[in-house]
C-alpha cells in the first residue's frame, strides 16, 4: 500500500474528534514522539480536520501539498492547547516554534532589535540619543538603522555645533567643546533656542539623508589625509564603509510622508534569505536581510509569517501605515490583525500590482538575490556529517560545550556558536556550582534549555565527553522538547591523560548508541575537533579569570576582620581587586571604617 493510503492509528482519530471548535494550537508528533509541527488556528477542530480524509480510515488529505503530506504520514498522535484569541494562538505558536524547533516549522534566526536615534523636545536645547525603547516626552525618532547608528550620531555631533554631552548646558559654563568649535555654548546663552533650532534641523536632514552625510565624510576623510592625520582619516573610513552598509541606493520616492515597511523572500537550494526595506518619509531609508538555511521542508507561507510576525513582536518604535510583500501568503489577514491590535491602528500587508510601491518590492528583491548569490558557499562537510551521524537535519547551526574546574574551585562552563563562521556573540559563561564533571555538564545543558525561547535552538549539539555525557544531553533535550541532534567526543587518553595533539589525536565520537573512530585526517573529524577546541579553549579562558579573581578573593579574606559582605561592599565600590589594592586609606575609609582600612592598607604593604 502506499505510505500516503495507508491507515492512521485509532487513537490519532479519536484525539481529533475530541478537539473543540475554539482558537488555540496543535501539535503533530511522530512514532519517537518527537515533535514535527507546531500550528495555530482560529478555529482547531476544522483546522486539524483538513488535513485528513477520514473514510474509509484516516489517512492524509488528498489536498495537501508534498511537504505537509510527508509531514502528516508520520504523523502517530497531536496535542492541542486553547486559548482566549487568534491573537494569542499567534503568540503561543510563535513561542513554542522558538523553543521545540519543530521538523516542519521554519525557524528564523532573526532575534534583532534595531536602535533609533532620537530628540527629546522637552529639553531647552535638545541632543540626539541612540535608543531600543520607547522614551517617555516629546520624542521624534528616526530609525530603524540596520547599522551605522552610532557611526551617525558621532558624524553629525562632529559635522554641527549641537550640545555635545548631556551635562553640558547644566555646567553653565562654556568648556573645552566652545573652545575647539565643537558647542556655541547654551550653557553661557550665546545663542538662543531659535537658532539652535535651525542646526537641529540640519543635524535631521543629515540622519534623513545618508548621501549627504556620506559625502560630508567623504570630505572629511580627504581633509584629514592632506594634513597626515591618517588615522583619524581612518576612522572617517570605516564610518563610510558602516553607514553605506545598509543603504540602497533609487530615485525611487513616494509622494507622499509614508512610512512603509517591505518584506521580501527567496531561496534557492541551499539557502533563503529575508529582506526588509524601510521607507520612512516616503523615502527608502534603511534595509537589512537575515539569512536562514534552506531544506525541503521549506514552505513559503511559513517564512514570510515567521519573518514578519518576529519582526513585529518585538520592540519597534515607528510603526508602517502599510506593509509589502513580494508573495501573498496564507496568514496575511491574521497577521494584519496582529500588528492592527497591537498599535491600535490598522496596518494592511499587501502586495503591490503596479506603481512605485512594486518598483519598491522589485529593488527588495533584486537584493534578495544579490545575497544569495554572496552566500552560495560549498556545505559538503556539514552533509557528510549529517549522513555519517544519522542527524535529522544537516547541522547549519552547531553549539558546543566544555566545563572546567580545579579542586572545586572556579567551576564554570561554555558554549561556542558556529553557524557558517564562529558566532562570537552568542557565545556564552556559566558559572556553575555543582561538583563533578556529570553534574557540572547537566547544570549547564538545562540553563541552555531554559534560555531556548530567547535564543532558538541550533541543530546540533557537540559535548565534551563520553556517552554518560551523551545520554545526558539526550535526557535533558527530550525534558525541554525541543528537536536537537546530540554527538559527543571524548579525546584520546596516553598515560590518563587527555591527547590533544593536533593531527594525530584518535578521539572517539559517540552518536545514539554507537561510538566510531574516525581517521585523524578524516575532515568531518577534524570539524568536529575544532569546534570541540574551541569550546575548551573558551572555557580555559575564563576559568583562568574566574580563579585569578577568586585568589584575590580569598587573599582579601585572609585580612582579620574582613568577611566576604565586606570584599562584595569594597568590590562594587572600587571595581576590581587591583584598585582596591592601590587604594589609600582614605579612599578605603569611604567604604569600610578606618580600623578595616588600616589592615587593607598594612596587609597590601606588607
Amino acid at each position: 500500500m502506499d505510505d500516503a493510503l495507508k491507515p492512521l492509528n485509532n487513537q490519532l482519530l479519536n484525539k481529533i474528534k475530541s478537539i473543540p471548535p475554539l482558537s488555540g494550537i496543535y501539535q503533530y508528533y511522530d512514532k519517537d514522539n518527537k515533535l514535527l509541527y507546531v500550528g495555530k488556528a482560529k478555529n482547531l477542530k476544522n483546522r486539524v480536520k483538513s488535513y485528513f480524509l477520514f473514510t474509509p480510515h484516516l489517512a492524509p488529505s488528498h489536498k495537501l501539498s508534498p511537504r505537509i503530506n510527508n509531514m502528516i504520514i508520520q504523523v502517530v498522535s497531536m496535542d492541542y492547547i486553547v486559548v482566549k484569541s487568534e491573537n494569542d494562538a499567534l503568540i503561543l505558536e510563535n513561542t513554542l516554534i522558538k523553543q521545540l524547533k519543530p521538523k516542519y516549522n521554519i525557524l528564523l534566526r532573526d532575534d534583532k532589535t534595531y536602535p533609533y536615534i532620537y530628540i527629546d523636545y522637552h529639553d531647552e536645547f535638545p541632543r540626539f540619543e541612540i535608543t531600543r525603547r520607547v522614551i517617555s516626552g516629546n520624542v521624534e525618532y528616526f530609525g530603524p538603522f540596520s547599522s551605522g547608528a552610532r557611526d551617525i550620531l558621532d558624524s553629525i555631533y562632529e559635522a554641527l555645533p549641537l550640545v555635545q554631552k548631556k551635562s553640558c548646558v547644566k555646567g553653565g559654563k562654556a568648556c573645552l567643546f566652545y573652545q575647539i568649535k565643537r558647542c556655541l555654548a547654551p550653557c553661557e546663552g550665546k545663542i538662543d533656542k531659535d537658532e539652535y533650532h535651525k542646526i537641529v534641523l540640519e543635524a535631521k536632514n543629515l540622519i534623513k539623508n545618508k548621501t549627504l552625510l556620506v559625502s560630508y565624510l567623504q570630505d572629511k576623510m580627504q581633509t584629514l589625509s592632506q594634513e597626515l592625520r591618517f588615522e583619524e582619516a581612518t576612522i572617517m573610513r570605516d564610518r563610510i564603509k558602516s553607514i553605506k552598509s545598509s543603504q540602497i541606493k533609487t530615485p525611487l520616492d513616494l509622494a507622499n510622508s509614508e512610512n512603509i515597511d517591505i518584506f521580501v523572500i527567496n531561496f534557492n537550494e541551499l539557502k533563503g534569505v529575508v529582506v526588509k526595506l524601510f521607507v520612512r518619509d516616503g523615502k527608502v531609508s534603511d534595509s537589512d536581510y537575515t539569512m536562514f538555511n534552506y531544506s525541503n521542508e521549506f514552505d513559503l507561507d511559513e517564512a514570510y509569517k515567521r519573518a514578519i510576525f518576529s519582526h513585529y513582536s518585538k520592540n519597534i518604535l515607528v510603526y508602517p501605515s502599510s506593509i509589502l510583500v513580494s508573495d501573498e501568503f496564507e496568514d496575511m489577514s491574521e497577521l494584519s490583525s496582529f500588528i492592527s491590535n497591537k498599535i491600535g491602528k490598522q496596518v494592511n500587508i499587501t502586495k503591490p500590482k503596479i506603481g512605485t510601491k512594486s518598483k519598491l518590492v522589485e529593488i527588495a528583491y533584486t537584493n534578495s538575490l544579490e545575497h544569495l548569490k554572496q552566500q552560495s558557499t560549498p556545505i559538503s562537510t556539514l552533509k557528510e556529517i549529517q549522513e555519517l551521524f544519522e542527524l535529522d537535519s544537516t547541522p547549519y547551526v552547531i553549539e558546543a560545550f566544555d566545563n572546567s574546574q580545579m579542586m572545586g574551585q572556579a567551576t564554570v562552563g561554555a558554549m561556542v556558536v558556529w553557524e557558517n563562521r564562529w558566532i562570537k556573540s552568542n557565545y556564552r559563561h556559566y558559572n556553575l556550582n555543582s561538583k563533578d564533571e556529570y553534574a557540572q555538564m547537566k547544570e549547564m545543558l538545562i540553563n541552555r534549555t531554559k534560555s531556548f525561547e530567547k535564543s532558538p535552538p541550533p541543530d546540533l549539539w557537540v559535548i565534551d565527553g563520553g556517552k554518560a555525557l551523551l545520554d545526558l544531553a539526550i535526557d535533558i533535550l527530550k525534558s525541554s522538547g525541543a528537536n536537537v541532534d546530540v554527538i559527543a567526543i571524548s579525546k584520546e587518553k596516553i598515560d590518563s591523560k587527555a591527547h590533544r595533539a593536533k593531527g594525530s589525536a584518535k578521539d572517539n565520537i559517540y552518536y545514539k548508541d554507537r561510538v566510531l573512530k574516525l581517521s585523524t585526517n578524516d575532515k568531518r573529524l577534524q570539524f568536529i575537533q575544532r569546534l570541540r577546541d574551541e569550546s575548551h579553549r573558551f572555557v580555559i579562558e575564563y576559568h583562568r579569570k574566574r580563579k585569578r579573581k577568586e585568589d584575590k578573593s580569598i587573599s582579601l579574606l585572609q585580612i582579620h576582620g574582613i568577611g566576604e559582605a565586606k570584599v562584595r561592599k569594597l568590590l562594587n565600590y572600587f571595581g576590581t581587586f587591583e584598585t582596591i589594592k592601590n587604594s589609600s586609606l582614605s579612599e578605603l575609609e569611604v567604604v569600610i571604617n578606618s580600623k578595616d582600612a588600616q589592615r587593607i592598607v598594612e596587609f597590601f604593604k606588607n
